[in-house]
This record gives C-alpha cells, structure tokens and sequence, in this order.
C-alpha cells in the first residue's frame, strides 16, 4: 500500500511573503521609473518562474539578461528578511502529524533554493522536511506538472495518496496537473479563483477543519484497507 504524502508550497504556504516580494520588485523597476501593485503581482508573479514574469516585466529585453535581473530582484528580497520568520497557523500541528504516523513530506517551489534555505531556517523548519524541489533546477518549474511529479518520485509516493498546498494560481495548476488532490490556501487570492485554477477544496490555514476532517478520512481509509 502506498503511503500518504504532504507536499508545501513555501512562499504564501508556509509563511506569509508576499509583501516582501511586491517590496522587492518595486525596488527593482523603480530603477526604470515604474513599479507593479498588488493586483498585478498576484495575477503574474506568484508561482511563476522567473522567465515568465521577467518575461512580461522587460517584453523588449533578451532572455539572457533574465538571470540577472532575477537575481538582483532575490537579493533584495532576502535583505528583508529577520533572523525568524512567522509560519502559517497550524504549520507545527500538521508537520507533528506527519511525524507521528509516518507520513513522508515535501517543500516544493519555484523560489531559488538560497531563498527557500534561508527561509526555511528562518521559519525553524530546515530538518523537518525529507526533500526540497526546487522548480528552477528542473527542466520547467510551476505551473508545469514536473515540480511535484518529481516530490512523488523522490518520496516514492504517488497522486492518489497525496495532498498539496498552494497559495498560487500557477502553484494550484502544477500540483492538481500531477493529479493530486490540492488543496487552495486563501492567503492571497480568493476562493473563485483557486477553485478555477483546479483547487479541490480551499482552506484559511492549516487548523481549518476541513483539512483534518480530509486527513483523517484519508488515514482511515488506508488503515482499513491495510487490514483487510
């Protein structure tokens, strides 16, 4: 029987930075006299890699430029961040959980890995996963499917026993793309608009009944069939 697997998004998922992100940015472009609000950058920057929102950002300007704009923009983004970070509620509760019955889990992103290590040391979770994918060392990062097929492959898990969480439209359609049961995390975008992006079920945070009312439904369906 194949086990359950939890695979997180990190930014908007675990922890709460999108505004640290808009900041980063409006640092950068303000160079070029221009900026993005909130409404843009939750409609074509979350979730997204960096050559598709660079991309739309410099339409005239060469790919290859890309890398370092992407890098500036990290850097900026990474000297706001404080020597601890605040993890969504009820991150401890489910990440207990998967300890306590064995459930193997999984951070999956398309933030660059110095930005998802220092993060994650920040939040006092670096142990606590068994792997990180990291979409831009893939051949296509979010909202491609690869991200999370590889976290399945990794764990030696598979869709049909797994959940994920994601704050993101292009997050939501790289995981439920896999053919995994998604979960929408209404930190951001609304309701609506996860479900269209392929949300199964969308949840304020990681205390919301319906994420443990889902798991623990789960569990028992797999301690009965193991039984038989």
């Amino acid at each position: 029987m194949t086990a359950l697997t939890l695979l997180f998004d990190l930014d908007g998922t675990l922890v709460d930075t999108d505004a640290l992100h808009l900041n980063a940015y409006n640092a950068l472009l303000a160079r070029w006299d221009r900026s993005i609000d909130l409404d843009y950058y939750k409609k074509h920057v979350m979730g997204f890699p960096d050559e598709m929102i660079f991309g739309r950002l410099f339409p005239g300007m060469p790919a290859t430029e890309y890398t370092e704009l992407a890098s500036q923009k990290e850097r900026l983004f990474r000297a706001q961040l404080g020597d601890r970070l605040t993890p969504t509620a009820g991150t401890q509760r489910i990440l207990d959980f998967a300890d306590r019955f064995g459930i193997r889990i999984a951070v999956v992103t398309n933030a660059p890995r110095s930005n998802a290590t220092m993060m994650l040391n920040a939040l006092g979770l670096a142990t606590r996963f068994n792997t990180l994918v990291i979409g831009s060392e893939l051949a296509h990062g979010k909202p491609h499917p690869l991200p999370y097929t590889t976290a399945l492959e990794r764990l030696n898990g598979n869709a049909n026993h797994a959940f994920a969480f994601e704050d993101s439209a292009a997050g939501v359609r790289s995981a439920s793309s896999a053919g995994i049961f998604t979960f929408g995390m209404s930190s951001a975008l609304s309701e609506d608009r996860l479900r269209e992006a392929g949300a199964q079920e969308v949840i304020r945070d990681f205390e919301d009944r319906r994420l443990w009312d889902r798991l623990t439904h789960q569990l028992n369906a797999q301690h009965d069939v193991a039984s038989r």
